[in-house]
Formats: C-alpha cells, sequence, structure tokens
C-alpha cells in the first residue's frame, strides 16, 4: 500500500481544499472571496494528480506480479541479494503515512476563523496613518458601518463624521481589564496570515453583563469621543451602547475597510 502513499494525499488535500473552495464558503475563513477561483482550480489539479498516481501505482503492482507458467532459471553467478534490494524499491518510509493526518483533518475538521487569540495577540497600528477630515457618512439611522470604518474615523477623522449618528457594529467579543469587553473585528488583505486588528469598547448601561468572549454580536449606539485624535489616548474608541445583541458568525467573518 505504500506505493499509494503520494496518491491518498494528493487526493486529500485536492478533497479538502474542493470541500471549502466549491462546496461551501469555509474559505472566508481564511483567504479574500476574488481566490476562490484559484482555490476551486488548485483543489481540481490535486484531485487529478492523485488519480494519475493511484493509476500508475496500480499499473507498476500488475507489472510487478509474477507470469503464470514456466520460472526462469537463475544464473548461478547473478547476485541474489537484488530481489531483497527490488522489494524495497517502490514506497517510502512507513511514517510518511502520517502525513494524512494533518490532510484528513483538513477534510473532516476545517480549522475556525481567528478570534479572541489572534486579536489579543495583534498590536494596534495606529499613529502611522495620521489625521485628517473623511468623507461623508451615508444617510439613515441606525448606519451600519464597519469596525474599521468605525475605528479609522473615530481615532483620526478631524471633521467628526461620527457626531450625533446612531451607529451599528457587528463583530466578535474580547474581553479587557477590569471588566471592559470590546466588539472586534480582523482586517483580512489578502489571506489570514496578514490580517490586523479593529475593536471598538463598549459603554453605556447594555454593557453590563458583558457576552462571552468569541461569541459573535450586533451593537448599537453613539460615538463617545476619546482623547486626541491619532494618538494613543484616542485607542480603543469607544460606542456608548443602546442595544446589544447575540448574532450568528456571518459567513465571511473578516471586516471590510
Amino acid at each position: 500500500m505504500r506505493r499509494y502513499g503520494s496518491a491518498v494525499l494528493l487526493l486529500l488535500v485536492g478533497g479538502a481544499v474542493l470541500r471549502i473552495s466549491l462546496f461551501s464558503e469555509l474559505y472566508l475563513r481564511y483567504v479574500q472571496p476574488a481566490l476562490r477561483p484559484y482555490l476551486v482550480i488548485s483543489g481540481g489539479l490535486l484531485m487529478l494528480l492523485g488519480s494519475v498516481a493511484a493509476v500508475r501505482g496500480m499499473r507498476h503492482r500488475e507489472e510487478e506480479e509474477e507470469p503464470e507458467g514456466e520460472p526462469e532459471e537463475e544464473d548461478p553467478d547473478e547476485d541474489h541479494d537484488h530481489g531483497h534490494g527490488h522489494g524495497h524499491a517502490h514506497g517510502g518510509p512507513r511514517i510518511a503515512w502520517l502525513l494524512t493526518l494533518p490532510a484528513l483533518a483538513l477534510l473532516l475538521f476545517p480549522p475556525p476563523a481567528l478570534g479572541s487569540y489572534s486579536a489579543s495577540r495583534e498590536e494596534a497600528q495606529r499613529a502611522a496613518q495620521g489625521v485628517g477630515t473623511f468623507s461623508a457618512l451615508p444617510a439613515g439611522n441606525p448606519l451600519d458601518i464597519s469596525v474599521a470604518q468605525y475605528s479609522s474615523r473615530a481615532i483620526y477623522d478631524t471633521g467628526h463624521s461620527l457626531k450625533g449618528r446612531t451607529l451599528r457594529l457587528t463583530g466578535f467579543v474580547t474581553h479587557g481589564s477590569h471588566g471592559t469587553w470590546y466588539v472586534t473585528r480582523l482586517l483580512v488583505t489578502c489571506c489570514a496570515a496578514d490580517a490586523t486588528i479593529s475593536k471598538v469598547e463598549i459603554h453605556g448601561d447594555e454593557a453590563d453583563g458583558a457576552p462571552q468572549t468569541d461569541s459573535w454580536v450586533t451593537v448599537t449606539g453613539t460615538w463617545i469621543p476619546k482623547g486626541k485624535l491619532g494618538t494613543d489616548g484616542a485607542w480603543p474608541p469607544v460606542l456608548k451602547a443602546t442595544t446589544v445583541t447575540q448574532v450568528k458568525e456571518p459567513a465571511d467573518p473578516y471586516d471590510k475597510r
């Protein structure tokens, strides 16, 4: 069976890639939507290569089987150790089969999206952006706004475009010290490896009794100015909550600018 090791690995990985990209939206946990066609193509190629490797392994096995009829005479001067060496010519070490475990895990148990652990390890990149005037927000109250957009405007917008607006944010819950908690979202440029954090501290009577870490919530409220724009004192921005509602994790868990 060792001759089929590469075929099994290719089929497992290809199947896992197709499962998360072609037959579901799980790929959004790891990469941007624009990369879906490349994942589907890659998964299909891996499945094709795995099938080819399996067929070649079957053909080699048939060729190695002894043909029926008279056995050939052996040359007495021939090195009789060649048969022993031939028996080990195909296949690698058995420990290589352990490589099937992560491939099988990817197929059956895809890793979750990044959450509070990743957020706690990400340093805020705030001062580099600089302050300035932002474009006007769309009309309407409450206004759905991403956590990243809220954070940028709260920290850098000299025009105070958030002032007087009722805003609605959705993200997962992270906790800080002294009972504080945040609506948090990770922003992905290409894939999960380059994720950066945006978070908003929640105040107000509705903030009492913080939801569980990593649970998803939609919070409606108003902006509370904090600190001097573009400085550490403005981070993290604050929202005074009027409603806090627990929701399901969205299909695409990452934020948009």
